[in-house]
């Protein structure tokens, strides 16, 4: 279906969605709470670009906001639209709705519906079992931020654990950087012409369960979905006008994880893994390790985390990751003051080539209601033909001015 089509046809559906949420409350109820940010951004990246049309700088606008009802029997409403404005990259120019959904809460049991948004796994550095949303890979390549998906959430509450069943009619795409963009493949995805392998396209009924539990100080998670696989084959094509690129292909996939996290007194401890069937190869992949806190170091207010975890995945070069033998480092320095003030710095090391990412993210708030943050990426070493490699440019800082109303 081309891209014009699926957008009017995902209007309609935020459309309706809205009309149905609003037509069951009456307007005394809608008084609503109101918040949200305005941020100014800008990328410096380090190295002159790669791939023609690209950019050494550039600058964007983005504004969320959210708008938030509890009804006097615990059920709530809750609508977070997201925009931002790029200078250089039109695919980076975006706008979702992140959330749009009423939650009604019942004796030891929970409905949603509507736009969610849904986390799962523990770790740091990769999230692997997180699977019902779709990543925003525009905003960022560290795949925390998510685009709204469309679902009914039944949640059940029991003494010997929650159980959540999803019910996902509705696929939505990655997003991609265009041919203006930066930390992008030497290759640009065509975005307009994915391809799926099931007949129903985007319209495929996907759905998921998982089970939670506290066991002493350990939480654990198993969870299975089935449906459209977020993570796309990218395969190699040529566009109307003759140039190579790279199509989307969305495939079906059986994903049954598992998720662990342990607090045992300073040590965080924790761990992911899953296994995959589907179109491709078969495959399993699992992260772990842990976090330990060294609590007011040198008699000060600051905390400091010390954070070690490892991810295996067996595809190794069936696909396009970023990920698949890796060991990842970091610190994490908490000032405990009033401005908020924290750094994160990450290392990640590829055992089996000498690529390695450095990473840093600082912020402090400059007022009780503007923050300043600062984000560094370097990309060192890559090996020839990988992901890495094609992001060898592509070291940046960025500096974002966040305000809050």
């Amino acid at each position: 279906m081309p891209k014009q089509y699926r957008q009017h046809f995902f209007a309609k559906l935020f459309c309706t969605l809205v009309g149905l949420l609003i037509s069951f409350l009456p307007f005394s109820c809608l008084a609503m709470e109101f918040s949200g940010t305005a941020a100014v951004e800008g990328r410096l990246f380090l190295h002159s670009p790669q791939f023609a049309g690209q950019r050494s700088q550039d600058g964007s606008l983005a504004v969320s906001a959210e708008l938030y009802h509890e009804f006097t029997n615990g059920s709530s409403l809750i609508m977070t639209p997201f925009a931002r404005l790029d200078s250089a990259d039109q695919e980076r120019t975006h706008a979702d709705l992140r959330e749009l959904n009423y939650l009604h809460v019942g004796d030891k049991w929970e409905v949603r519906l509507g736009l969610g948004k849904v986390f799962w796994g523990a770790c740091e550095f990769v999230h692997l079992v997180d699977i019902i949303n779709q990543t925003d890979l525009v905003e960022s390549l560290d795949g925390e931020d998510k685009i709204g998906q469309p679902l009914g959430h039944l949640s059940l509450v029991r003494d010997w654990g929650v159980v959540d069943a999803f019910y996902l009619p509705y696929f939505r795409e990655r997003t991609f950087a265009g041919v203006h963009g930066r930390l992008r493949s030497s290759l640009v995805v065509d975005t307009d012409h994915p391809l799926y392998e099931s007949g129903r396209e985007e319209r495929h009924q996907d759905v998921a369960l998982r089970y939670s539990r506290s066991l002493g100080s350990l939480d654990v998670g198993l969870s299975t979905f089935q449906g459209t696989s977020r993570e796309p084959f990218l395969l190699p094509a040529l566009n109307k006008n003759g140039d190579p690129v790279l199509l989307p292909f969305y495939e079906q996939i059986n994903q049954t994880a598992v998720d662990l996290q342990g607090v045992f007194g300073s040590w965080l401890v924790k761990a992911e893994a899953l296994y995959r069937t589907g179109y491709g190869r078969d495959f399993f992949a699992a992260t772990g390790g842990f976090e330990y806190t060294l609590v007011g170091i040198y008699d000060s207010a600051m905390d400091l985390g010390l954070i070690g975890e490892y991810v295996f995945d067996d595809r190794e070069h069936d696909r396009a990751t970023l990920f698949n033998n890796d060991l990842m480092a970091g610190l994490r320095l908490a000032f405990n003051d009033a401005a908020s003030s924290q750094i994160l710095l990450g290392l990640v090391q590829d055992l089996e080539y000498s690529s390695r990412l450095l990473t840093v993210e600082a912020g402090r708030r400059l007022h009780e209601n503007v923050r300043l943050n600062l984000e560094v990426a370097l990309f060192m070493d890559g090996a020839t033909g990988s992901v890495d490699n094609a992001l060898g440019d592509d070291d940046f800082i960025k500096l974002e001015l966040l305000a809050y109303f």
